[in-house]
């Protein structure tokens, strides 16, 4: 952080003082943002009046690099702006004296007023042509967003003429049912994992009604209906997929196991053997000595109901993997039945109706997915006491009476036949396109690039912290995760300017890891940390700069810059 340091007492009566000013990584995270003219296109969308001391521009840029750089909630901003060195976030120092929480939510609520929508296609444009990127293929993808909170206001309500998404509970991705939400909806080009596409909405919303309108803003930024969309089994109903073949759209999605055609060919496999046609043979990425990880095709002879290919894909690894947990669920689930066995052996046992033990059977069922291949039963037994019918000294002739007593049990065997039959077809999943043309190695490499979004998310939810949200006003909340697609944007730029760069010059690996290991892949993140403790020292006296001391860069941050076309003098 910013600090003033006296030399020493000598010095300090000589009025000299050391200043040092903190840079961290953000004149790199500047350079793109002035590469892409965010703030110009913040200008125009997010107009600001001559009262406000620090534009609604500006108020943004300093929560968009404070998201990059280090994630602070609002109230925190100023004391974060003056830690680092003047203009670094966007704003002179006389700026960052009026920048306040109040003046970074008034700005939220001019950017929710504003058209978002174009907002991000302008951006979105100004990347592919001045980054080269290509738009012809996407992915899209949703993840849930969780709140600590009752917002009981936020059940979308209208906001200044717009409606606000409603924060409630739904399908949580992330396993919290007991936390209303935001659905959270990225789509991303495959040249670089760049965000394309963002949108927030109602946290109960179905991911199967989101693609349409999806598809239709993906059209109006590309300005043509050809690019391949590919997202996961969402997708795949008759109302999407007939929207995008009917506009000359093509898409690629896994068709879920409810549809006819899946158990169909999972019956034909069990006395047939696909023509399958190897497509990736890869070392196993875990351990040296594993099996390979071996993937194949085989597209199906005849198509789907709506007369469209289906491929059908196997991997190895995936095969073991299934297999392994259908064993370890047997496992847990047969585990839980002996605990049950043993509640109901109990004399204080609580389950004692039979439509108690029913629902204990079935929770235990569904919980470990295992109703196919454990055949459970509730049956009675019997136990018989017998007991004198008088009192007294038993003898010969001591008559007795048996006392019956009734006890619920449960039995259970495994459906052998049952897990053979699934066991045919384990690491194997069916995908649908709408395109005749590809081949199909070629689905199988559209569809293995869905997973990278997956890292989008988790790079929004732990890298940049979205969660837990430090805002109760929805709608500032919607303008707030806006700025998030716009990080995610900026971040993802610098990742493929670098690789792409390594890739030119032949490097393979970069010593950006901590303790200078290799990293073949480099993120942002190690980018940003490389750069995090960068600094410049000015000497005053009296107030005045005697000698600034600029940022001496060591070797692997030259060679960093070099690559990201960042010029050194930027810091």
């Amino acid at each position: 952080m910013s600090r003033s340091q006296a030399l020493s007492s000598a010095p300090e009566e000589a009025g000299f003082t050391l200043h040092t000013e903190r840079l961290g990584p953000l004149p790199l995270i500047n350079h793109f943002i002035e590469r892409i003219g965010l703030h110009e296109t913040l200008s125009r969308f997010v107009p600001s009046d001559r009262r406000c001391a620090v534009t609604h521009a500006s108020a943004l840029g300093v929560l968009l690099r404070s998201i990059i750089v280090e994630r602070e909630p609002i109230y925190r901003q100023q004391e974060t702006v003056h830690g680092f060195a003047d203009g670094m976030f966007g704003i002179s120092a006389q700026e960052m004296q009026h920048l306040s929480d109040d003046r970074l939510g008034r700005a939220l609520d001019r950017l929710f007023d504003a058209d978002r929508t174009a907002l991000l296609t302008e951006l979105v444009l100004a990347v592919g042509q001045r980054f080269a990127v290509r738009f012809e293929e996407f992915h899209n993808d949703s993840t849930s967003i969780s709140f600590c909170g009752s917002y009981r206001a936020a059940h979308g309500r209208r906001i200044r003429g717009r409606t606000a998404p409603a924060i409630t509970y739904g399908h949580s991705k992330a396993h919290r049912p007991d936390l209303k939400q935001l659905l959270f909806i990225l789509t991303m080009s495959a040249d670089g994992s760049i965000p394309v596409a963002f949108r927030c909405t109602d946290g109960n919303t179905s991911d199967s009604v989101t693609h349409i309108e999806t598809w239709n803003t993906l059209r109006a930024v590309t300005g043509r209906n050809d690019f391949l969309y590919c997202a996961d089994s969402k997708l795949c109903s008759l109302e999407n997929m007939d929207h995008i073949d009917r506009a000359g759209g093509r898409f690629v999605t896994v068709m879920p196991r409810s549809r006819r055609e899946d158990a169909q060919f999972r019956q034909w496999i069990q006395t047939h053997t696909p023509d399958w046609t190897l497509v990736w043979d890869r070392p196993n990425p875990r351990y040296r000595d594993g099996p390979r990880d071996c993937w194949y095709v085989h597209r199906a002879p005849l198509p789907s109901m709506e007369a469209w290919s289906i491929v059908w894909v196997w991997s190895t690894l995936l095969t073991l993997r299934q297999h392994a947990r259908r064993l370890r669920n047997i496992a847990a689930a047969v585990e839980e039945f002996q605990q049950l066995r043993q509640r109901l052996a109990s004399a204080k046992t609580r389950l004692r109706g039979a439509p108690e033990i029913d629902l204990q059977i079935k929770l235990i069922l569904d919980k470990h997915h295992v109703g196919r291949y454990l055949e459970v039963r509730r049956v009675v037994r019997e136990e018989h006491v017998f007991k004198q019918a008088r009192r007294g000294r038993p003898g010969p002739d001591t008559a007795y009476r048996k006392i019956t007593k009734r006890r619920f049990d449960v039995e259970w065997n495994t459906n052998e036949d049952a897990i053979a039959y699934d066991r045919r077809s384990d690491g194997m999943y069916p995908l649908m396109t709408n395109d005749r043309k590809l081949t199909a190695a070629q689905v199988l490499e559209a569809h293995k690039g869905q997973p990278m979004i997956e890292k989008r998310f988790e790079q929004i939810k732990t890298v940049h912290e979205i969660a837990p949200v430090f805002l109760k006003d929805e709608g500032r909340i919607e303008a707030l995760f806006t700025l998030y697609a716009i990080a995610l944007l900026v971040q993802a730029l610098v990742e493929r300017e670098l690789r792409q760069a390594m890739a030119r010059q032949g490097i393979h690996e970069l010593p950006i890891y901590p303790e200078q290991r290799q990293c073949a892949h480099p993120t942002t993140e190690q980018v940003m940390r490389l750069f995090s403790l960068a600094e410049r020292h000015r000497l005053l006296q009296h107030g005045h700069t005697v000698k600034l001391f600029e940022l001496k860069l060591t070797e692997l941050q030259r060679q960093v810059l070099a690559l990201l076309s960042v010029p050194a003098s930027a810091f």
